[in-house]
């Protein structure tokens, strides 16, 4: 099997090497051999770290990607990623509804036409003043 040192495995990932560390540290990464004292992984890492992104973009916190099986395609370790996907969405759909209604207060004010806070309609109906 072939290992890689820390440096290139973060070239290969595009992360830095002190994510690395810190994920390894966090438990996200299995722990690295030494070498002459400096860390490599196999280079079958750089496929756990693709899947630990890709969980990041989809709103996993750290916590929960540690829970995440190790990357290989078992019947087991896709059932898990699935219950966990699952899961998610409730949350994900949450912010969602959250973000709109942001983006609807931000889209009302603009609508508002008023010049200053002293006259705005949507400051007074909300019992607000800056």
């Amino acid at each position: 099997m072939r290992y890689l040192p820390i440096g290139e495995l973060a070239d290969k990932a595009r992360v830095r090497a002190s994510t690395l560390r810190y994920w390894e540290e966090r438990g996200l990464l299995p722990g690295a051999r030494r070498e002459g004292g400096r860390r490599t992984w196999p280079a079958t890492t750089v496929r756990r770290i693709a899947l630990i992104k890709m969980a990041q973009r989809a709103g996993f916190t750290l916590a929960e990607i540690t829970q995440l099986p190790a990357g290989d395609a078992t019947p087991s370790a896709t059932r898990q990623w699935r219950d966990m996907a699952t899961r998610k969405l409730p949350e994900l759909d949450q912010h969602i509804a959250a973000t709109q209604a942001l983006r609807q207060a931000v889209a009302d004010c603009l609508e508002c036409g008023c010049m200053n806070f002293d006259e705005c309609v949507l400051l007074q109906t909300t019992g607000t003043t800056p």
